[in-house]
C-alpha cells in the first residue's frame, strides 16, 4: 500500500456526518477488500456467526491520502494509523437544514482516483430540539451487564432478528417529530461503546425497526482477537464524543436517553452539569435493578434543578412522562 493502491481492492466507508449553518464533520474508515453487507439474513447461527467475524476481519488502510468534494469546495487528509479518517470544515455557503450528500475519494500514487465513498451530513435547524441516545440496552436488546447473554446474542442473531424494547420505536418517532416542521425530524445522535466495526449492521438495525435516521459516533475499530471485547471500550471516550456534539451545537436544547446497565448515568449527569443551560432532559431505562438507588442519587446531583429526569423500567412510562412536560403530544 505504500507504493501504490490497487483499484478495486479497498473500500471507502463514510458515515453519517453532521454540522450547523457552515461548520460540518465526516467521518469513515479505508478498509482493505469489499463491504462485508449479507445481501439476505439468515436466522441460521453458523450464518450469523460467520457474519460476525466477516466485520472484525478488517484491515484498516494506514496514512493514505483522501479528497473531499463538498459544492465547489475541496478539502484533503490522510488516514490515521487504524484507516480512520475526519474532515472538519467550514462551507462557503450557508447550508440550509436537512440531509445534504458528500463524496470522498481514495487517491492513488499518481492523484487518481483508486476508490470513493458518499456518505450524508444532517443539518438540524436551531430552534429543534436534538437527542443524544445511547444504543446497547437502551434502544437494542443486548444484556451489556451479562456476558454471557450479550456474547450469545451478538453471535447468533442478525440485525433484523435482534429486538428492540417494546414502543421505542413509537417513542423516538415522536420524539423525532415533537416541535418541528414535517419536512425536516429532530436529529438523533446515537453514541454507543460499540465498535465502527458494527456501523453497517446498526444501520440495518434502525432500518429494519423505522427508527428515526441519525447520525453514529461509535467507537474504534477492533480486530478479530478483540471480538469478544466488543462494547466493552472504555467510556470516557464516549463522554469526550457527546462533548464534541454538545460545542457543535450551542443553541440547541438537548435531551439525554440512556441506561444504567453501564457508565450512562454518570456521563449524563457530567453533561448536565457541563452543560446546564443546553439539557431539558435525561431518560435512563432501568436495566438494573440494583443500581437504581446510585442511579437516582447521580440524577439529584444535577445542579441545574430544571432539568427533567426520568429512570423508568418501560418505554411507556417515559412515553408519559414526556407527554407530562409537554415534550412530545
Amino acid at each position: 500500500m505504500k507504493n501504490k493502491i490497487k483499484r478495486g481492492v479497498v473500500t471507502v466507508k463514510v458515515y453519517h456526518g453532521y454540522g450547523h449553518e457552515h461548520n460540518l464533520n465526516v467521518s469513515g474508515h479505508v478498509l482493505a477488500g469489499k463491504p462485508t453487507t449479507p445481501s439476505k439474513y439468515s436466522n441460521n447461527p453458523i450464518r450469523n456467526i460467520l457474519h460476525l467475524v466477516k466485520l472484525f476481519l478488517v484491515k484498516p488502510v494506514p496514512f493514505v491520502p483522501l479528497r473531499l468534494h463538498w459544492e465547489s469546495q475541496q478539502f484533503q487528509t490522510k488516514t490515521g494509523k487504524d484507516g480512520f479518517f475526519k474532515f472538519e470544515w467550514t462551507s462557503n455557503t450557508f447550508v440550509p437544514a436537512g440531509w445534504h450528500s458528500v463524496t470522498v475519494d481514495l487517491l492513488d500514487a499518481a492523484g487518481g482516483v483508486a476508490a470513493t465513498g458518499v456518505g450524508k451530513i444532517f443539518v438540524p435547524h436551531s430552534t429543534q430540539y436534538a437527542f443524544i441516545s445511547d444504543i446497547d440496552d437502551t434502544v437494542l436488546v443486548s444484556h451489556s451487564s451479562t456476558t454471557g447473554k450479550r456474547l450469545k446474542v451478538l453471535f447468533t442473531k442478525n440485525p433484523r432478528s435482534r429486538k428492540t424494547f417494546a414502543d421505542l420505536a413509537r417513542y423516538y418517532h415522536l420524539l423525532s417529530i415533537a416541535h418541528t416542521e414535517a419536512s425536516v425530524f429532530n436529529p438523533f445522535f446515537y453514541v454507543s461503546s460499540s465498535e465502527w466495526n458494527l456501523y453497517e449492521d446498526l444501520n440495518e438495525f434502525f432500518k429494519h425497526n423505522e427508527l428515526p435516521k441519525g447520525a453514529f459516533l461509535l467507537s474504534p475499530i477492533k480486530k478479530w482477537h478483540q471480538l469478544f471485547k466488543t462494547g466493552q471500550t472504555k467510556h470516557q471516550g464516549k463522554l469526550v464524543r457527546i462533548v464534541r456534539i454538545m460545542e457543535t451545537f450551542p443553541k440547541q436544547r438537548f435531551v439525554l436517553l440512556g441506561d444504567n446497565s453501564q457508565k450512562d448515568p454518570e456521563i449524563y449527569a457530567t453533561i448536565a452539569n457541563k452543560y446546564p443551560d443546553n439539557v431539558v432532559a435525561i431518560y435512563l431505562r432501568n436495566i438494573r435493578a440494583k443500581k437504581e438507588w446510585p442511579t437516582r442519587i447521580l440524577l439529584e446531583s444535577i445542579t441545574n434543578k430544571s432539568i427533567y429526569t426520568c429512570l423508568f423500567k418501560h418505554t411507556n412510562e417515559a412515553i408519559a412522562h414526556s407527554r407530562e412536560i409537554g415534550l412530545i403530544e
